[in-house]
């Protein structure tokens, strides 16, 4: 019986329904105007406080319901996942709201930004009742133990993407997850501190449950063994389907050399990688092209486990085969083509049969040179071994050419350089990643070194990229961050973490003819980040670096589609900045984008900004008016800090619709 029932007799008077006030804006992010589901949906997370009430009252604490019949169980999946969005990013999702939107439909479900709601009672739920999720995100949630992640884990054998990140998993999660969840393809246990690295190798195959009970929910997680003393491995299931390993921050290996034997077992093991992040990843994939097996016995030994050598074998003779099923339906290709050729040369004069013979011997020729190059692939397979990497994450810039004879289909790059080699200089970083040129979008680097020997490297790629990330960079006053951006035409995420520069020094005259002959033009840019560390002692960094004022003008006003701009400690003026751009904009107040307005008209400057984060800049409070009032889509302004407006200012200004002013 439904624990939900209609309030209203049959004969009660309709109420005429109330216009859909709230608090809510009436038009989407890119300033269309909501649909009716879209507004519905608002409509039922404003007042979701209502069934949350009368559950709590009556139900949640005095039964404990397999299943609740309410108003959810008739949403499909996709409008309880956004519902389910909406009360996260509002901070209404409670336990009661969760114990509502656990209905049998729902795919993905996501935790991670309320981990406290979390418990062993609620994942006992989500086990009864969420048998059918896709994706469970539970990242941070440190309060479960290992036998309760397990126990949910059984429950949920049609998960495709898991995230347990930060929380206490171990080698007994791991087992139940190769023995319960056949199609998992995303796997993040980044900051598992219970879990070595070797403690991954279930993932590889699994055995099935024996008939006396799970495995994960008995005491003993110990795999069986052979009478020869095998692992359970040699007869176990084929390697779950994962493209998305993140592993990163695990537990220490118990013996030297156990994260490098572990990452090359996995990677030799688990054929659809895609997207790993591994301790020892680089050294793994050195190792696998020396084909330095031998060091890793004692690894396999103890962890009972197929010699590494043998693992090899076995990937060459897969990938062997999927080559010759490729060429072998390159050859069906090849002579449907010479049949097509045939028919349309039929009935033709004798010219025309000489021509056809001559066509014929050409193609027999170039089917041979295929069939040739097949066999010479085959056997270059045998000596050489590919892998499908695309996204690595997690590497040492000095042993980035370890990845250059394995993998060369990588398109993302997460590179860290140590600090104790910054004394040895940058290594050859441009002529190593000239290897992925024309097909690298995103790359990230971690150097504590000046920024300006990062240029040859982002110049040899630049051209593909669509994401730029620099952490940890020094600054000068005179950094080239022009030339650094106009190697990258296509980006859309540019983020910058760099330390301003050590001398001071002043520039006294104006130079705003430069800003205009050395014009910057990022059409695709939808995310900026510039973040300068600072000195807690100073109210404002000094202006030593005048030339990134020129080069935030440039950018500002030659990137119109941006969409979260974050400007942090800035050593430059940027009020004058934004004040210039507002002019040159149109500012006073006007609309960017009037309902009626031309589609083909330009986006002006700024006008499609949702997050602004201005903090410890010099940015006025009239200036920032200004911006809310023009900046329609404007829903977050973070102005922490900024010495130039004053409490008194912050509480007397009320931003305009729906922006939240944030202000310290």
């Amino acid at each position: 019986m439904p624990l939900f029932k209609s309030r209203a007799g049959a004969g009660a008077k309709k109420k005429k329904p109330k216009p859909c006030m709230g608090k809510f804006r009436k038009t989407d992010e890119d300033g269309s105007v909501l649909s009716l589901g879209r507004l519905c949906l608002l409509s039922l997370a404003e007042n979701m406080k209502m069934w949350v009430k009368d559950y709590e009252e009556k139900y949640m604490d005095q039964y404990v319901f397999r299943y609740i019949m309410g108003p959810f169980n008739i949403l499909p999946s996709e409008l309880l996942e956004e519902l389910t969005c909406l009360l996260t990013s509002r901070k209404l999702l409670s336990r009661a709201a969760l114990h509502l939107l656990l209905v049998p439909q729902l795919r993905v479900l996501a935790l991670s930004s309320c981990p406290g709601l979390a418990t062993s009672a609620l994942c006992t739920l989500i086990g009864a009742r969420c048998q059918a999720l896709w994706s469970l995100d539970l990242s941070g949630v440190q309060q479960l133990p290992s036998k309760v992640l397990s126990e949910t884990l059984c429950c949920l054998p049609s998960l495709r993407s898991l995230s347990l990140a930060g929380t206490p998993c171990d080698r007994a999660v791991i087992r139940t997850i190769a023995h319960h969840c056949p199609l998992l393809r995303h796997l993040d246990v980044s900051r598992c501190h219970f879990l070595s690295p070797a403690a991954l190798l279930p993932l590889v195959s699994g055995v099935s449950c024996s008939s006396s009970g799970c495995p994960c929910r008995s005491k003993s997680h110990s795999s069986p063994s052979t009478s020869d003393g095998s692992s359970s491995f040699s007869s176990a299931l084929s390697p779950l389907p994962i493209s998305s390993l993140l592993a990163l921050d695990i537990g220490f290996g118990e013996e030297e050399g156990e994260p490098v034997a572990a990452a090359a077992y996995l990677l030799l093991s688990l054929p659809y990688l895609e997207r790993v992040a591994l301790v020892g990843l680089a050294q793994a994939c050195s190792l696998i092209h020396r084909r330095d097996f031998s060091q890793t016995d004692e690894f396999t030994s103890r962890e009972a486990v197929p010699r590494l050598e043998e693992v090899w074998m076995a990937r060459l003779g897969a990938d062997s085969k999927r080559a010759k099923a490729e060429g072998a339906a390159g050859k069906e290709d090849d002579d449907a083509e010479e049949e097509g050729d045939r028919r349309l040369w039929d009935g033709y004069g004798s010219e025309s049969e000489d021509k056809t013979g001559g066509d014929a011997e050409e193609r027999s020729s170039r089917r041979a040179h295929v069939d040739d190059r097949g066999r010479v692939a085959s056997q270059s397979a045998e000596e050489n071994l590919t892998l499908r990497l695309r996204d690595v994450r997690g590497v040492h810039c000095a042993s980035l050419q370890s990845f250059a004879p394995l993998c060369p289909d990588i398109h993302s790059f997460a590179l860290d350089f140590d600090a104790d080699q910054n004394n040895g200089g940058l290594p050859p970083l441009a002529s190593w990643l000239q290897t992925w040129s024309g097909q690298l979008r995103s790359l990230s680097v971690h150097y504590p070194g000046n920024v300006t020997a990062l240029l040859p490297a982002v110049r040899a790629v630049g051209s593909s990229l669509v994401s730029l990330t620099l952490e940890g960079v020094k600054t000068s006053s005179s950094v080239p961050l022009q030339d650094l951006m106009r190697a990258c035409p296509k980006l859309r995420d540019l983020l910058i973490c760099a330390n301003p520069p050590t001398i001071r020094w002043l520039q006294d005259r104006e130079e705003d003819e430069r800003g205009d002959q050395h014009h910057l033009h990022l059409p695709d840019l939808r995310s900026l980040t510039l973040n300068f560390s600072y000195d807690h002692s100073q109210m404002k960094p000094p202006f030593s670096m005048m030339s990134l004022k020129w080069t935030l003008r440039c950018l500002l006003s030659g990137s119109p589609l941006l969409e979260k701009i974050s400007l942090v400690s800035l050593p430059c003026p940027l009020n004058s900045v934004l004040h210039d751009i507002h002019l040159r904009a149109g500012g006073g107040g006007q609309v960017d984008s009037q309902p009626g307005a031309a589609a083909s008209d330009p986006p002006r400057p700024l006008s499609r900004v949702q997050h602004l984060v201005l903090t410890r800049t010099d940015v006025t409070m009239a200036t920032l008016k200004s911006i809310m009032q023009r900046c329609k889509m404007l829903e977050y302004v973070d102005v922490s800090y900024c010495c130039q407006i004053s409490q008194a200012q912050s509480m007397s200004c009320e931003p305009p619709g729906n922006v939240k002013l944030v202000w310290k």
